[in-house]
């Protein structure tokens, strides 16, 4: 895997360059003598070290300069000079996101290939599982990058690989499958970046993606059914759950409602008889004071309710003599109660 690039140093055609000087020389001298020759070989020497001598790193690059193989110093981007022969320049690209693959291998176009070697791998309650994801990482210190480690990406990968089984035989079945995906991501890549900082590789992980957490292929369908009845169980507990919350309610809303009611009509009921008891004492003491009053106002009173019901003849006592008594039976509408 290349991680620098080198300077701006393809010579150009040098051939078609010096045959073009030479002509050009032989004409300015007036013939092709040893003197020319060696003026020509001077100026293209010359040419070659002034190419060697310059070079560009660009705005996402650093340069990092050699002096007989030797780090001498770090060049922000820009146009630079270094001694030619002496000196070589590598531009890693710093803020370029590089992108590692574990347990799978894109492939054109737009299929992968999973690798079972690095994706297999024991969970905590001892199941196995085909995990597969992206390691994306960018440059720290490009000397550390480029000099620490011999070969970076297969070091990276190697150490994905131990942080990722590791976490991953720490975790259960249930939570590598379903909710404990984010949490997976990151403690991985908290053990990753503790591992490539004990290996000084001037890389800093910028994330971890699981792009596919399945079963392996001959139990597939076995954890899918299982999966199906876990979906079930907590679909009827959730419709169950939204049931109770809904009735429960409505049945305390209406118990209370009971509630409320009969304590109104208890309390209703209750002034009412302490009205009437204070009402019958008023009057049992006036009656005891006055009974022959009293007797006749309720009497009175009496009469007042029940009279104006009935049909009635009032008749002077003078005249009640003299007049006959006369019951007209076929006009009754109401039965007649005659005590004797």
């Amino acid at each position: 895997m290349e991680w620098g690039r080198k300077p701006q140093g393809d010579m150009p055609d040098f051939e078609r360059v010096a045959r073009d000087f030479r002509e050009r020389l032989r004409k300015a001298f007036g013939g092709d003598g040893r003197g020319g020759w060696l003026s020509i070989v001077g100026l293209i020497l010359a040419l070659i070290l002034a190419w060697q001598s310059f070079y560009i790193v660009a705005p996402n690059e650093q340069g990092v300069v050699k002096r007989f193989g030797r780090i001498d110093r770090l060049t922000p981007p820009g146009p630079h000079f270094k001694i030619p022969l002496i000196e070589t320049v590598l531009i890693p690209q710093i803020t370029k996101l590089h992108r590692l693959e574990i347990g799978f291998r894109s492939s054109a176009p737009g299929g992968t290939k999973t690798i079972p070697r690095e994706a297999l791998m024991l969970t905590g309650d001892m199941n196995i599982l085909s995990v597969e994801l992206i390691v994306q990482f960018r440059i720290r210190d490009s000397k550390e990058f480029l000099f620490n480690v011999a070969d970076l990406g297969e070091t990276i990968m190697k150490a994905t690989e131990a942080a990722i089984r590791q976490v991953v035989g720490e975790s259960h079945l249930d939570e590598a499958l379903t909710t404990g995906k984010a949490e997976i991501q990151q403690k991985t890549q908290d053990l990753l970046q503790k591992i490539l900082d004990d290996y000084h590789a001037g890389v800093q992980v910028a994330a971890i993606q699981l792009q596919d957490v399945n079963p392996p292929d001959p139990v597939a369908g076995a954890f899918k059914d299982v999966a199906s009845a876990k979906e079930d169980k907590e679909k009827l507990i959730n419709q169950s759950e939204s049931y109770r919350n809904d009735i429960i309610p409505k049945a305390k809303g209406e118990a209370a409602q009971v509630v409320n009611q009969a304590q109104a009509y208890s309390q209703a009921r209750v002034r009412r008889a302490e009205g009437e008891a204070a009402r019958f004492n008023e009057m049992l003491k006036e009656y005891q004071q006055n009974k022959k009053v009293i007797r006749t106002r309720l009497f009175l009173e009496t009469m007042e309710e029940i009279l104006p019901g009935i049909d009635k003849v009032i008749v002077d006592k003078k005249f009640s003599n003299q007049l006959l008594p006369y019951l007209p039976l076929g006009r009754q509408t109401k039965p007649i109660e005659v005590k004797p």
